[in-house]
């Protein structure tokens, strides 16, 4: 599952999950872009000093020009793109709640980010990707998209349209050999999880560990993994798929 010579974005590079990829695919070869609305310092510095090769990009996902604007940056710096690693999404920063009582701001917000933020990106990518002669997309989804989240229901639905999406990018961008995959993780133990759920972190990650066959909660080291393997040439005859990493809560 070597990723040499691969160029590969992840979007929510900043911290968490993101930046888990990010080191991950570094050790592994990959030359790195770490994208965020946040500050990518940490990112940056964490890979270089593994000896990896990053570069670190603001970009705001609802934002159609910065999206442009970090696949051409990308492409001036490595000359390509072969992988993107849609991760950027609200979670920690959203309130929960019953469904009618979510806000519409709330609502919309979710979904410029956790939907629209992803096609854009790949309408920004998808271009150097078939100039490359085909690449890898892995969109993040959430076994809230599948098992059902009560009182998160804008972030679930929002999950749900990535798997969507996912299988009509697959059969769209199959004849460029660009593959599309999600994955689909339980709550992972970041600071993204830790602002969710607030006070009442350790019993809803207790409850929810109870309900996975492998009763353990997910750390990034969980995930990435997956993520290099759908990086990979490894898995180049694997589209259209939904890998669930959530110990087993879900078996599709």
């Amino acid at each position: 599952m070597n990723l040499e010579n691969k160029v590969v974005v992840v979007t929510g590079g900043g911290r968490g999950l993101g930046q888990a990829y990010a080191q991950a695919m570094a050790a592994e070869g990959a030359k790195v872009v770490a994208a965020d609305i946040r500050d990518t310092a940490e990112t940056v510095a964490s890979v270089e000093a593994a000896g990896g090769d990053i570069l670190g990009l603001d970009l705001d996902v609802t934002d159609m020009a910065s999206c442009q604007n970090m696949a051409d940056q990308t492409v001036a710096k490595y000359g390509r793109i072969d992988g993107l690693v849609n991760n950027a999404a609200l979670y920690g920063d959203i309130s929960g709640g019953r469904f009618n009582e979510l806000s519409e701001d709330q609502w919309d917000r979710v979904m410029s980010v956790n939907v629209k933020g992803i096609w854009q990106c790949c309408k920004a990518c998808v271009p150097a990707m078939k100039d490359a002669g085909g690449g890898s997309i892995i969109n993040i989804s959430s076994l809230a998209a599948t098992y059902g989240m009560p009182f998160a229901i804008d972030y679930a639905t929002s999950k749900a349209a990535v798997i969507g999406m996912t299988r009509s990018l697959a059969r769209e961008l199959g004849r460029s050999w660009i593959r599309v995959n999600a994955v689909a993780p339980s709550a992972v133990l970041t600071e993204g999880t830790d602002d969710f759920m607030g006070p009442v972190r350790d019993k809803a990650l207790a409850v929810i560990a109870s309900q996975q066959s492998l009763n353990a909660n997910l750390t990034t080291d969980d995930m990435t993994g997956t993520i290099i393997y759908l990086a990979s040439d490894a898995s180049k005859f694997v589209t259209g798929q939904t890998i669930m990493v959530d110990g087993g809560s879900v078996m599709l």
